[in-house]
């Protein structure tokens, strides 16, 4: 399932791939693993139903429609992927453990944060019935920040989050429950002891990743405090390919897992003001591009047992073709 934002009910304007980017990333491509690993390293997309991929068909057979045919599908091409509906709705557990019945044993889930846990305003309107009445009732009808709900109305959205991630977990199937915090949560002691607090907040024993959107995080002499603070909650940190940095901080501060996500590198979209997710995310990436990762996931996969390289250019199929290059790639460097 993806995300709200990736409803597939409503049709959307596509934008026209450039001819060359698209001919060489579909020709490689074509050369993926089936499915997509390469040693410790996964590669998959964030969602597997946005809205303009299912349009696109590009990726899905004629007749592949319901949700379940959708996730078996995708599971035969890619090892992982990125749950994002989990930061737009607080979904039932009954949902992840169909999810696990239609994937594979050694299928990866790595789960998005609910709002509650990273400071996200959390839009009301999409709370279950008994949550979003004692939120109106509390004088939040349409959205409201985490630090401004009751105590309890705030455990219990977080207790509703983990009942979703616990099946994945009790499975060994969950990757990292992911927390990407806001690009105004700046590198601060308060902000740090914020990130403690958290990890203390939930099960000791669950995986969590953090990816940090505020480039203060990012200077080269606060480097090694990032790398001790989440090291020191056994986090994993998100290494990120942006418009902001092509190649940003590589780090692994956890053995168990490396994270890198792929925004694209659509300067002009990702930093519009107001700029809609396709317009931030439609970006397709060329193999020269991706080979110049070719040595920073050797690093990471050295130093962590598992490496999770997810596509967030959810625009046609850019995702899914830019995933599938990089085990290609991958691939022919081990051959």
């Amino acid at each position: 399932m993806a995300a709200a934002r990736r409803s597939v009910s409503a049709r959307v304007a596509l934008p026209e791939p450039d001819p060359e980017r698209l001919a060489q990333a579909s020709e490689l491509a074509e050369r993926a693993p089936l499915p997509a690993r390469v040693g410790r390293i996964l590669t998959g997309t964030a969602g597997w139903t946005d809205r303009t991929l299912v349009q696109s068909k590009t990726f899905y057979p004629s007749g592949v429609s319901s949700a379940e045919e959708r996730l078996r599908h995708y599971a035969a091409h890619f090892p992982l992927v990125e749950v994002d509906a989990t930061y737009y709705s607080l979904l039932p557990p009954t949902t992840s453990q169909r999810w696990l019945e239609w994937t594979p044993l050694d299928f990866r889930f790595d789960v998005k944060a609910f709002p509650v846990l990273t400071g996200h305003p959390i839009d009301v309107t999409r709370l279950p019935a008994d949550l979003r009445a004692a939120c109106v009732a509390s004088g939040h009808e349409r959205r409201v920040y985490p630090d401004a709900l009751e105590p309890e109305l705030k455990n219990e959205m977080i207790g509703r989050f983990l009942d979703f991630v616990a099946p994945l977990y009790e499975a060994g199937r969950l990757g990292a429950v992911c927390l990407q915090y806001p690009p105004w949560f700046t590198a601060t002691r308060k902000n740090a002891r914020h990130i403690e607090e958290t990890r203390r907040a939930l099960p000791e024993a669950l995986p969590l990743a953090i990816e940090f959107r505020h480039p203060s995080w990012f200077v080269p002499e606060r480097r090694e405090r990032v790398r001790a603070l989440l090291a020191s909650i056994d986090a994993s940190f998100v290494c990120t390919d942006a418009p902001s940095e092509s190649i940003g901080s590589i780090l692994v501060t956890s053995p168990r897992l490396a994270i890198v996500r792929f925004h694209g590198r659509n300067v002009q979209g990702f930093f519009k003001r107001g700029a809609s997710v396709m317009e931030r995310f439609d970006y397709l990436y060329v193999p020269d591009e991706l080979r110049s990762w070719m040595a920073p996931l050797r690093t990471l996969s050295e130093n962590a047992e598992a490496v999770h390289a997810v596509f967030n250019n959810c625009v046609r199929n850019y995702a899914v073709l830019n995933a599938k290059d990089l085990a290609a790639l991958l691939s022919a460097e081990q051959s």
